[in-house]
C-alpha cells in the first residue's frame, strides 16, 4: 500500500500521568491492520538517526545536552517528559522515520510516519513534547542531498509550527505554512511563511473553505517538488489542548484536500501524524485512521 515509519520504541512506557499521549503510537498500528488499511509488510522500523542530519538543523550544544541527559531543569520542564535516554532514541528513530518516509515517497507518491511532528523543536531548544523536529532534519536532509530544490511544509496542527519556523527562517528553499488555533500554544508565535491564525470555535465550514483556497494558491506560487504534512487531529472540538470546533468529518476532508492536490500535482509527500488529545483515546484513533483511509482511497 505504503510505507509506514514504525518502531516498538515509539510506544516506550513512560511515568504514570505521561503514558495516555503515547497509547495512541500502539493502538494505530492495530487498527490499521485490524481494517486491511495496511498490512505488516508496509510498516518499516527506522534506525537512529545520523547524528550529523541532526545537527544540521539543531545546535551542537543542545544535542549533546540531550543525548548526555544533562539539559538545564528549567530547558528541561518545558520538553513536559522526563528525560531518558530511551526517550531521546526515540526522537533520534523517528527522525530517521521521517528521512526513510522520504525517500520511499518518491516511489510510492507518499509515506507515513506513525509518530513525528515534532514541531515545537527548535533549533537550540525543545518544547511541548518536541526534542528533535522530524520533518525540518528530514527537509534539511533532502536539499543538503539534492534530492529536492524547493519544500513547502504543510502545518496543519493546531497549534503552531513554532520551532519549524525559527530553523527555516529565511531559508528560500523551505517555505512553511501553519494554519492553527489563534490563542492556542505557543501564546508567542514565531513567524512562519505563511501564518493563518484562526479564532476559537472555528467550524468546518470555515476551515475547509481556507484552507481550499490558500493551499492550491502555494502550490502554483511556490512550486514545491516535495510537501510535508503535518496532520495533527488537535482540531477536533473534542481535543482538551484545541479550541476550534472540527469535526471528524471535517477533519477527514481536510486530509483529503491536502492528498488530492499533492497526487493531482504528483508532488511526494510525507505524513507525520502530530498530535491529538480528545478525552476519548477511541475519538484519537478514529481521526488519524481517517489520514489512512483517505490515503488507501486517493493513492
Amino acid at each position: 500500500m505504503f510505507p509506514i515509519a514504525f518502531h516498538p520504541i515509539y510506544k516506550h512506557p513512560l511515568p504514570e500521568g505521561h503514558r495516555f499521549p503515547m497509547l495512541k503510537y500502539e493502538l494505530l498500528p492495530q487498527q490499521l491492520l485490524l481494517e486491511g488499511i495496511a498490512s505488516k509488510s508496509d510498516f518499516f522500523e527506522p534506525d537512529l538517526c545520523d547524528l550529523d542530519a541532526v545537527l544540521k538543523v539543531h545546535t551542537k550544544e543542545y544535542v549533546d545536552q540531550l543525548v548526555q541527559l544533562s539539559l538545564d531543569a528549567k530547558l528541561a520542564r518545558k520538553i513536559g517528559f522526563p528525560l531518558s535516554k530511551a526517550l531521546i532514541e526515540r526522537e533520534f528513530r523517528i527522525a530517521q522515520g521521517t528521512i526513510d518516509g522520504c525517500i520511499k515517497a518518491f516511489k510510492n507518491g507518499l509515506a507515513f510516519n506513525i509518530a513525528g511532528g515534532t514541531h515545537h523543536a527548535f533549533s537550540n531548544r525543545g518544547e511541548a513534547f518536541c526534542m528533535l523536529n522530524d520533518q525540518a532534519i528530514a527537509g534539511q536532509y533532502l536539499l543538503n542531498n539534492n534530492l529536492v530544490k524547493k519544500i513547502l511544509i504543510v502545518d496543519l496542527d493546531v497549534h503552531q509550527g513554532n520551532g519549524t519556523a525559527e530553523i527555516f527562517n529565511n531559508n528560500t528553499k523551505v517555505f512553511t505554512f501553519s494554519m492553527h488555533g489563534k490563542t492556542n500554544y505557543p501564546f508567542k508565535k514565531e513567524k512562519s511563511d505563511l501564518d493563518i491564525a484562526l479564532p476559537d470555535f472555528t467550524n468546518d465550514t470555515s476551515y475547509l473553505s481556507i484552507l481550499s483556497e490558500i493551499l492550491p494558491r502555494l502550490i502554483f506560487d511556490e512550486k514545491p517538488d516535495f510537501i510535508f504534512y503535518l496532520s495533527g487531529v488537535d482540531i477536533l472540538e473534542t481535543d482538551k489542548l484545541g479550541k476550534l470546533s472540527c469535526t471528524l468529518e471535517g477533519c477527514k476532508k481536510r486530509d483529503e484536500i491536502v492528498l488530492e492536490i499533492s497526487k493531482k500535482h504528483q508532488i511526494p509527500i510525507q505524513i507525520s501524524m502530530g498530535g491529538g488529545y480528545s478525552p476519548q483515546i477511541k475519538t484519537i484513533i478514529e481521526a488519524h485512521t481517517n489520514t489512512f483511509r483517505v490515503a488507501a482511497s486517493i493513492y
